[in-house]
């Protein structure tokens, strides 16, 4: 498949008959093509493109080779896979040499005639063919999602968290292409819930596949941990007003203002410099929700302290990580210059 996502390259040019008329068909996909198609990806055109190549048909196969083809997030991916292994084995057996992204067979390997090529490529084929009739699908588990792919839903919502940067190196979607990725791999008991996907640009992604060792086996053990004398850690169910899988909420006993709520991690950590990566994405999403919950039952709140406190010199005394939500409204104090600085209180005004 040619795709040069070219927006500016011109149309071809058709005869009279196409330019004014057409068969039914045609005026039918022309017309859903420039007036009737609303995109929210590039797969559409691609679909109708990859039937029109096939004389009116295409398999399953055919359409999506075709979308990977287009995808410029699979393509860096590979990328990385060739200036690794299979070019690194290459040159050391001296088959191939590489200059600038370019790469031919080395200077001992004379020209090839037509026949010679055509007879070396079809025992590459077979030399694919016999490895992956002896493995099946296992060469590609590690890429594969089949069992459970990640809804196109929470794709946007990962990306929109993001906010179009890559969230290991800060890169720029503009850059380089993002993907999503699994915090806990699924092959290793990650779920597809969305404080477990992170949108990581492809070099990042391929190199965590190299360096990663964390023992996800540990880390499950972990998110278990509970210390019965921990009151945190033994809530009674009626004072839970949210949770997700990582993340409770509960009214402050004490509240500051009216609705002040805490933000607590259903493992026992002692404080938030303690959270994996999937409990402050937990975190985050568990807030969201409690201040669209507040604001919608009350319109007088106009605005939000976040603070926690870690350590006994900071103010903590439940030893279990916790982060306080106080809703604010107008008037609430005389002079709420500087927020959170009143934790020493004559730093708070300057």
């Amino acid at each position: 498949m040619t795709f040069n996502g070219d927006p500016a390259k011109p149309l071809p040019r058709g005869k009279a008959r196409g330019e004014r008329g057409g068969s039914t068909g045609y005026l039918r996909l022309r017309s859903f093509l420039n007036d009737s198609m609303s995109m929210s990806h590039v797969y559409q055109p691609l679909m109708i493109r990859t039937i029109l190549a096939g004389g009116g048909a295409a398999t399953r196969r055919q359409i999506a080779a075709n979308f990977l083809a287009a995808d410029l997030s699979q393509l860096e991916y590979y990328e990385q896979i060739t200036r690794g292994y299979p070019t690194h084995t290459l040159k050391r057996h001296g088959i191939i040499e590489h200059s600038r992204g370019v790469y031919r067979f080395s200077q001992d390997i004379p020209v090839l005639n037509e026949w010679e090529r055509a007879s070396l490529m079809a025992l590459c084929d077979a030399k694919v063919a016999e490895y992956v009739a002896q493995r099946q699908d296992a060469i590609w588990h590690h890429r594969s999602q089949n069992f459970d792919p990640i809804p196109g839903t929470l794709r946007y919502e990962v990306l929109k968290r993001a906010h179009g940067r890559c969230e290991a190196c800060g890169i720029s979607n503009q850059e380089r292409a993002l993907q999503v990725d699994h915090i806990i791999p699924r092959t290793r008991g990650g779920s597809n819930d969305l404080f477990n996907l992170q949108a990581l640009c492809s070099v990042c992604n391929a190199q965590k596949l190299d360096r990663d060792t964390t023992d996800f086996h540990s880390a499950r053990i972990a998110y278990a941990l509970r210390d019965d004398s921990c009151p945190f850690c033994t809530l009674p169910g009626e004072r839970i007003v949210a949770k997700n899988e990582l993340i409770l909420a509960i009214r402050d006993a004490n509240p500051v203002t009216a609705g002040h709520t805490l933000l607590i991690p259903h493992r026992h950590v002692e404080d938030q410099t303690g959270l994996s990566q999937p409990e402050i994405n937990a975190l985050h999403a568990l807030q969201t929700q409690i201040i669209g919950q507040l604001r919608e039952e009350d319109t007088t709140i106009s605005g939000f302290n976040f603070g926690s406190n870690a350590g006994a010199p900071a103010g903590q005394t439940i030893f279990h990580c916790h982060i306080h939500l106080i809703p604010r409204r107008i008037g609430d104090m005389e002079n709420p210059r500087g927020g959170v600085r009143g934790v020493i209180p004559n730093r708070q005004v300057y």
